[in-house]
Formats: C-alpha cells, structure tokens, sequence
C-alpha cells in the first residue's frame, strides 16, 4: 500500500490527484494537436467540478491559470484567452485597501458632515455662509436625537461638537436656534388645519348622500 505522504505533493489540492496526474500525463503527448484536446477535456472537467461558475469567462482563465500551475509552467498548448501564464503572476499580490479615515468620536453625525463643512467653510458670501452653518447644526441635532432618543440635547452641545470638529472655523452665535429643521420635519408629519377641515366636509357630505339614498 502507497500512503499519500509517499506521493508528490498536490499543487492545488482542491482538484485532486487525478487530475494532477491526467495534466503530467498530457505534459508528456508529443502529439501538439492530441495534447491540446487533452488539456482541453481536463479543463472541461475542472469546470464541472464547479458548475456554478461553468458559464464565467473570469473563471474559465482562471482554470487554464490553475492548469499552467499544476504543470509547473511546463506546458506547450494554447490558453482560450491566447494569454500563457506565466510563474511570476504566483507572486503577484493585490494592492492593499487603506481603511478609511473617519473619527470615531463624532460618528454619530454621519460621515457626510465633513464634506459639508468644507463645502460651507467655501461659501464667499457670508451671509449664506452663516444660514448654511445653521443647516448643519440643525442636521447634527436631528442625527444626535436619531442616534440616542433618551438623552436630552440642547443647542450649547451641538455647537460645541460643530466647533471642535470644523477645528474653530465654525462658531454659531449663542442665539440662533438649531430646532429650524426638526420643526420643519414636524410640521410635515402633522396634518395641517384645512386639511381636517376639508376631511370633515367630505365626510359630512357622504353622509347626507346616504341618507338621501335611504
């Protein structure tokens, strides 16, 4: 009996052995037409293996690069692509992702809140400027609300946490309010008085159509 631990070593070992050896064994066809209709049957049957991905053309070239490997780059037929891998694409390694840079302490507010710093701290008229710092700070009290309904904020957090954050280029006056757009939100949500008013004719007026009827 052979153990395995007595064989070569498997390349990729999620094909296998058999198919390990049907590639050595089509290495050595001096037949170039033979051998590349019989490395082209292995390859159909290291698709099948996954057949999920059979109908990816990223996963066809990645089979043949599979096959290249297994053959040690030892290998004279033609890939589909007409690409030959070669031993250096095995070190090639991709490019790290850096993470991105966003402060913790304030994560709450969102991460568009920088971008609309900058974006007001651009403003050349200054009185835009200051309506649009007033909009930020609205935005960060409705976020801080959102982010934590049971904790009360008042206006004297929020600018302070504007403040730190735009590092001192955004200071709003002690007297401006920042509930501007949570009224507005609420006004919404409410119906207004003609608008009750004006359910009620109907419902008044589809009464006396049914007693009429009656």
């Amino acid at each position: 009996m052979i153990y395995n631990s007595q064989r070569e070593n498997l390349i990729i070992p999620e094909y296998g052995r058999h198919v390990q050896n049907l590639i050595n064994h089509a290495k050595g066809i001096e037949d170039k037409e033979q051998r590349q209709l019989e490395v082209n049957t292995i390859a159909n049957l290291m698709i099948q293996m996954h057949p999920q991905h059979k109908n990816l053309l990223e996963y066809r070239d990645k089979i043949w690069k599979h096959i290249f490997r297994i053959a040690n780059y030892d290998l004279d037929v033609e890939t589909p692509s007409g690409v030959r891998p070669t031993p250096e694409e095995d070190d090639l390694k991709p490019d790290i992702v850096s993470y991105p840079k966003r402060n913790s302490t304030f994560r709450h507010y969102g991460s568009y809140l920088k971008s609309m710093i900058e974006k007001a701290n651009a403003i050349e008229e200054e009185p835009k400027r200051l309506a649009y710092y007033k909009v930020i700070g609205s935005f960060m009290k409705m976020a801080y609300k959102n982010w934590n309904r049971e904790h009360y904020v008042n206006d004297e957090i929020i600018k302070a946490d504007l403040k730190k954050i735009s590092e001192g280029t955004i200071v709003i006056a002690e007297n401006v309010s920042l509930d501007g757009l949570l009224d507005s939100i609420e006004k919404r949500r409410k119906p207004s008085n003609k608008h009750h008013a004006k359910s009620n004719n109907n419902r008044g007026r589809h009464r006396n159509n049914n007693r009429k009827r009656r």
